[in-house]
């Protein structure tokens, strides 16, 4: 069983924070909800109130195997200034643990130098700011130890990338098929679509 961090403030976009945190649960991972705003409760960035599992000083991370970053405006923001996050996003750099970012939050990687030389994406009114890193127009990229997506539409195969990660293709398949998704350019047993039948698809 793996364990993951994901981490929250108030503005974190809720959806992208909680799919994570459901889909890696379904899995079979341990999965801790971390304010960094020195209480548990926060507010999402459409408002609605969640009461995280820690508090970031209350956390040992020293068993995590995976990081997440919502994104989500102003907790972007905030993630980005915690001193304490990005030390610990340097540490698990350093030791090739897995750190995971999807909209918004690659640019706290970025910011940090950590992309640097890789592949990534994020939400395209963020791509400026990510420095240094080779952007890909695709919606989940994995470069390394490092997985980045582009916004809350690609949340669920996001999801399913970490929990694939984490917890292997089996687990993966098994909740894939359990929430019935089906990803519009998949074939039912999540295998990409051939090259050809890809543009058939995106001309319609």
């Amino acid at each position: 069983m793996a364990k993951t961090a994901i981490f929250m403030a108030d503005g974190t976009e809720e959806c992208e924070a909680l799919l994570c945190a459901d889909i890696l649960r379904r899995a079979g991972s341990e999965v801790t909800l971390v304010s960094v705003m020195k209480r548990r409760k926060i507010e999402s960035s459409h408002r609605v109130r969640i009461r995280c599992d820690a508090k970031f000083e209350e956390m040992d991370f020293s068993d995590c195997d995976l990081l997440v970053l919502p994104g989500g405006m102003p907790g972007t923001e905030i993630l980005r200034e915690h001193k304490g996050l990005r030390k610990l996003l340097r540490k698990f750099s350093e030791q090739g643990k897995t750190i995971a970012a999807i909209c918004a939050a690659p640019y706290i990687l970025s910011d940090l130098g950590l992309l640097r030389g890789r592949e990534a994406t994020c939400h395209w009114r963020f791509r400026d700011k990510l420095q240094d890193a080779e952007l890909v127009e695709q919606e989940v990229v994995e470069d390394g130890n490092f997985i980045t997506a582009w916004g809350l539409g690609a949340a669920i195969p996001f999801a399913l990338r970490l929990a694939e990660k984490m917890e292997g293709p089996e687990a993966a398949a098994h909740v894939r098929k359990g929430i019935d998704y089906v990803h519009p350019l998949c074939r039912e047993d999540g295998s990409p679509v051939p090259a050809a039948a890809k543009s058939e698809i995106e001309a319609e």
